[in-house]
């Protein structure tokens, strides 16, 4: 079974590239990476560019990059065009801030279940270590539990007892459909089900929520929740917060929609390609 990583990405190819190293270390052995770029500029293709002949782990078929132009905030728009432009069965969705353990897409192989989505959790990084770790280079993800247990006393990190594994079972599934503590930035879907609920929905408008809609829609397409924690944990890079202003908006939104029988989004996958959207080949 190939995994389509989808990395959602804009404007902080600094991030990036840490991210992308990390994926090119993994130790599964078949997974492909898209880059969903919702309008960076030319620092972010200098910096893909720089990967065409990195070495790379064997598992890894190849690396794409989806762009399009940046017309405000359209995540949504870009993680939908990534899905276009991917060929694997099951989707594993990222953000470019977010770097993963070498184990990462292994591990969410082990976890993939027909009727489930995995919705993982992320370790925060501080602000002043962040850019200690994107200065100085460091492959973080390769460090193990007791680097970051001294990371965390001297107060870099947020929490590290997820790094621990524990096993696949039943007690990973949920019993009911909740959308609270959804992140986008480490989720996975089988692709038949994306498709059947049109992916992530474009008419979402600003930040906010976009992503419990598309679990809540999931949810009554049939799909169940899977917790991924304790397996799948990310290490999130400090940035400032986007704006909110249209967090309330895209919540009432959501919480309308759970009194509706809405699966499909409004605007999604089927909306691709579109005329502006752009895909090229960073590696194969």
């Amino acid at each position: 079974m190939l995994i389509s990583v989808i990395v959602t990405t804009y404007n902080r190819p600094d991030a990036l590239s840490a991210v992308i190293r990390a994926l090119l270390d993994q130790t599964d052995t078949n997974f492909e990476v898209v880059i969903a770029d919702d309008g960076s500029g030319q620092p972010t293709r200098d910096t893909l560019s720089a990967f065409r002949d990195a070495p790379r782990a064997s598992g890894l078929k190849r690396l794409l990059h989806a762009w399009q132009p940046d017309e405000g905030f359209r995540a949504s728009a870009a993680r939908n065009l990534g899905v276009f432009a991917a060929k694997g069965e099951y989707l594993l969705f990222l953000d470019g801030d977010c770097v993963p353990r070498p184990d990462f897409v292994a591990r969410h192989r082990l976890l993939a279940e027909k009727g489930f989505m995995v919705s993982g959790s992320r370790v925060l990084l501080s602000e002043d270590f962040t850019r200690t770790v994107l200065t100085s280079g460091d492959a973080v993800h390769r460090r193990g539990l007791s680097y970051w247990l001294r990371q965390r006393l001297s107060g870099n990190t947020n929490k590290i007892v997820p790094l621990l594994h524990f096993p696949n079972s039943g007690l990973r599934h949920y019993r009911a459909v909740k959308w609270s503590r959804i992140k986008s930035c480490n989720l996975a879907i089988w692709r038949d089900d994306y498709a059947a609920v049109n992916g992530f929905d474009e008419s979402f408008v600003g930040w906010g929520h976009e992503d419990a809609d598309i679990v809540l829609r999931l949810a009554r397409h049939g799909v169940r929740r899977k917790g991924g924690a304790f397996s799948t944990e990310v290490f999130h890079l400090w940035h400032r917060e986007n704006t909110r202003a249209t967090e309330s908006q895209n919540r009432q939104r959501v919480e309308d929609r759970m009194r509706t029988g809405v699966t499909t989004a409004d605007v999604g996958l089927t909306a691709h390609p579109k005329a502006e959207d752009r895909v090229d080949v960073i590696a194969a």
